[in-house]
């Protein structure tokens, strides 16, 4: 199929999204970038904002803005009434409770929770904690300092050439001293999804507590916290087409009884003397000073829109353009793509021939595509393919066949100027 002969961004039978509508919905995509239509593909580093979310936000802050809890005037309890119905949208869209939604400032702020307030009170010398090779920074860095301070190991398992978890590796490393297993549900860098479900019941009989990292999943699959059984599952806001400065800390109600605050401060206590404080219970425990009120709003109305929208129907076109932009990658000559998992979601990273991976973004950039391009904060895991860098792009529900036509005629530029 060549790129003039690809499909038409419209709804078909198997996507029924209507994406001229769609694209409508978010005012950036109507900008252009060097005269040209944007073609945004960053979409696994932050989404594009619909007009619901952007309403959403200055209804708020015109209407409603006051600060949260303890109010006694009109405008704070309007505020606080909203925070929480924000939480309780959250929970619906997770398949869990309000209390057991506690709001950060994103997936690494909610992974940091944990590692600092759960992990750094139980783990002692000797104990272990499992990874993925195919781990962001985030789902990295925290448990080596959590290890650090308590003497508790650090290990690792393996993925294949494909990008796949190594599901031999993943279960050999499990065992009576592995007290906590992060993983994430999909890789930000190859795209593949790990069958979290099952991870989380071989963890759970070796007698760890599973920490789910959900940025890169929840924007493109249905997810439900029970089926999964994971003990916590983080995400990010502005991954999920709504504001930045906001995420989710999902955490199973036991288990947040029992931890004591990351953060003191206000808003996190019922009483303070000069000897003492009596913590107030989840989530709010964790929640200490003014929260992202406004950001939270925004988030509910993302989730909102994602609702109104069908997430399987979403979930059936993004799946279409994946595989549309995979077949026709492959064909580019000199293209390499790096994680070829059989079940992936979001986009693809690639490598070109004798082409470093900014010099491709810069010219992608030129011709009105936006791209990410570096180490993607999984070093380790490039490390483990041999490249320094790769070219990442990703897609959201507003992407469509002509993006990838005019990410295809583009390389054809980049190859043309520098092979």
């Amino acid at each position: 199929m060549t790129p003039a002969s690809l499909p038409r961004a419209a709804p078909s039978a198997s996507s029924p999204l209507d994406l001229t509508a769609i694209r409508a919905d978010f005012p950036a995509l109507g900008r252009r970038v060097h005269r040209r239509r944007l073609v945004y593909l960053d979409n696994a580093a932050t989404t594009q904002k619909p007009r619901a979310v952007l309403a959403a936000l200055r209804r708020h802050y015109v209407r409603d803005n006051g600060n949260v809890r303890r109010a006694a005037h009109t405008l704070g309890a309007r505020a606080t009434a909203a925070y929480e119905r924000a939480r309780e949208v959250v929970a619906r869209f997770l398949g869990a409770e309000p209390g057991e939604i506690v709001f950060t400032r994103g997936t690494t702020e909610s992974i940091n929770l944990v590692a600092a307030s759960y992990a750094r009170s139980r783990l002692r010398a000797g104990d272990e904690v499992l990874v993925t090779e195919m781990e962001h920074h985030a789902n990295i860095v925290p448990w080596q300092m959590a290890c650090r301070a308590t003497g508790a190991r650090l290990r690792v398992a393996a993925v294949d050439v494909h990008g796949v978890l190594d599901r031999g590796s993943f279960a050999a490393a499990l065992g009576a001293r592995t007290k906590i297993v992060a993983l994430a549900h999909a890789s930000n860098a190859l795209g593949t999804v790990n069958p979290v479900a099952e991870l989380t019941r071989l963890a759970q009989r070796a007698g760890a507590v599973v920490v789910v990292d959900g940025a890169q999943a929840v924007p493109h699959l249905a997810v439900d916290v029970r089926a999964i059984g994971c003990d916590f599952y983080a995400c990010s806001g502005h991954k999920l087409y709504g504001p930045t400065g906001v995420g989710v800390l999902y955490g199973r109600k036991s288990l947040l009884a029992e931890m004591p605050p990351w953060q003191g401060g206000g808003e996190m206590v019922r009483s303070v003397t000069w000897d003492d404080a009596v913590y107030d219970d989840p989530p709010h425990r964790f929640e200490a000073g003014t929260p992202a009120v406004a950001e939270a709003v925004g988030l509910a109305a993302a989730l909102t829109y994602l609702t109104h929208l069908g997430r399987d129907a979403i979930a059936r076109h993004e799946a279409d353009v994946l595989a549309l932009a995979a077949a026709e990658l492959a064909r580019v000559p000199g293209l390499r793509l790096i994680g070829t998992a059989p079940e992936k979601v979001g986009g693809h990273s690639f490598v070109l021939d004798g082409i470093h991976a900014h010099d491709v973004a810069t010219i992608l950039d030129g011709e009105g595509i936006a791209v990410r391009a570096g180490h993607h904060c999984a070093q380790p895991l490039l490390r483990r393919f041999g490249v320094p860098a790769t070219v990442r792009v990703s897609f959201a529900l507003y992407n469509g066949a002509d993006d990838v036509a005019r990410l295809v005629e583009a390389l054809a530029v980049v190859r043309r100027r520098l092979a």
